[in-house]
C-alpha cells in the first residue's frame, strides 16, 4: 500500500470535513413535510432589510449571508465544457493567452499593435461581460524540480547531465522564486437556459480566438477542470496543495465541484485583509484619474515578486447610455464652473 504524504493527509481531512460541512448544511436547508421554514428573526443578515438581501441574491444566489465556505464561492455550477453558470442568467467561458513581444517592439509596430488591441476590445458590446485576469502564482517547486532532472542513461555522457541538471537547478533556486505568469480572458452572458448560452458562448470564444491570432497570440479555451485547477490555485496560494478531481468523483459521491476547491474556511471580519485557509491577503481597488496613463502599468505590476491578481473589468455602454451619461457629466462641470465663478462674487459683496 503507498504511503501518504503529509499533504495528502491534510488535503483528504479538509476535503472530509468540507463535504461533511456541505452534507449537515443541505440537511438543514432540506424543508420537512408541513413544518414551516424558521422565522426571520432565526437569520441575523435579514435583519439588515432588503437591501442587503437583494446584494447576496445576486452575489451568492441567497439572501442570507453565506455559512460555509462552498456558499462563499459565488457560481452555482461548472461543467465539463468549461462553461460556468454563474446564477440563474449568467453563463461564463475562459479563453487562456500567451504573451505578445509588445515592449521590445519597434513605435510602428506598437502602434499597430494597439490598434488591433482596440479592434479587439471593440468587437464586445454591451450584452457581454469581459474580465481580464492577470496570475502570479507559486508552482509546486518539487514539480519544477522533476521537470529539470535528467535521468542517467546508459553511455558516458551521464556526468555531463548532472551537470547540467545542476546548473539547471541552481538557476531555478536563484530565479523568480517559481512564479508562474498566467493570462486569461473570461467572458460572460445572460441566457434563459445552458443550451441557449452554450451556442453564443462557442461563437464568441470563436471570434476571440480568431482576433488573438490578428494579434499573433496564442490562445485556447480552458475545460471545466482547467477552471477548477485555475479556482483551486487562487483558494490554496503557494503551490502546495496540489489539486486532485475526478468528475467521476462527482458521480459517486454527488458532491459540489466547490467541494474539491474551496479551502478550510474564509474570514472577512478584517475591513483591510482577509483570511482565506491559513493564507492573508488583501484586495485593492485602483481608481485610475491621471490625464495620461503610461503602457508600462500593468507590466509594473505584474512584474512584483510576489503572488498577485490582477482584474481588469470591462463593460461595453449602449449607445445611448453613453449619450445620457456624457450629458449628465456635462451638467455636473456646468454646474461646477457657476459655482466656482458665484463663489469669487459672494465673497466681494460680503466683503464690500
Amino acid at each position: 500500500m503507498p504511503i501518504k504524504t503529509k499533504q495528502q493527509s491534510r488535503q483528504e481531512r479538509r476535503l472530509s470535513e468540507n463535504i461533511r460541512q456541505a452534507k449537515g448544511n443541505k440537511t438543514d436547508l432540506r424543508a420537512e413535510p408541513g413544518k414551516k421554514p424558521p422565522a426571520a428573526s432565526s437569520k441575523p443578515s435579514d435583519k439588515k432589510g432588503g437591501f442587503f438581501a437583494g446584494i447576496l441574491a445576486r452575489l451568492f444566489g441567497r439572501k442570507t449571508a453565506p455559512q460555509t465556505a462552498q456558499q462563499s464561492i459565488p457560481y452555482h455550477e461548472m461543467y465539463r465544457d468549461g462553461i460556468c453558470q454563474v446564477n440563474d442568467r449568467l453563463y461564463t467561458k475562459t479563453v487562456t493567452f500567451n504573451d505578445i513581444n509588445y515592449q521590445l517592439a519597434q513605435n510602428e509596430d506598437k502602434t499597430q499593435i494597439f490598434e488591433a488591441y482596440c479592434d479587439f476590445l471593440n468587437y464586445f458590446d454591451s450584452s457581454i461581460s469581459i474580465q481580464l485576469s492577470f496570475l502570479n502564482q507559486r508552482g509546486n517547486l518539487e514539480d519544477f524540480k522533476r521537470s529539470i532532472d535528467i535521468p542517467d542513461q546508459p553511455d558516458d555522457y551521464n556526468p555531463i547531465r548532472r551537470e547540467y541538471a545542476g546548473m539547471l537547478k541552481n538557476q531555478l533556486s536563484k530565479g523568480n522564486n517559481g512564479l508562474v505568469k498566467t493570462k486569461y480572458i473570461t467572458f460572460g452572458i445572460e441566457a434563459a437556459n445552458l443550451k441557449d448560452a452554450r451556442m453564443r458562448l462557442e461563437r464568441i470564444e470563436a471570434d476571440i480566438i480568431n482576433n488573438f491570432k490578428v494579434l499573433g497570440v496564442k490562445a485556447r479555451p480552458l475545460t471545466g477542470h482547467e477552471r477548477l485547477e485555475v479556482l483551486h490555485g487562487q483558494f490554496h496560494p503557494g503551490g502546495r496543495e496540489r489539486f486532485r478531481f475526478d468528475w467521476r468523483d462527482i458521480v459517486k459521491t454527488g458532491n459540489n465541484t466547490k467541494d474539491y476547491i474551496a479551502p478550510s474556511g474564509f474570514d472577512f471580519r478584517d475591513g483591510r485583509a482577509f483570511r482565506m485557509g491559513d493564507t492573508i491577503g488583501a484586495a485593492s481597488f485602483v481608481q485610475i484619474i491621471a490625464p495620461e496613463l503610461t503602457d508600462r502599468m500593468l507590466a509594473d505590476f505584474l512584474d512584483l515578486d510576489s503572488e498577485v491578481m490582477v482584474n481588469l473589468h470591462i463593460r461595453s455602454i449602449d449607445q445611448a447610455e453613453a449619450i445620457k451619461t456624457i450629458k449628465r457629466k456635462l451638467s455636473d462641470l456646468d454646474k461646477m464652473r457657476i459655482e466656482e465663478q458665484v463663489r469669487p462674487d459672494r465673497a466681494c459683496r460680503e466683503a464690500a
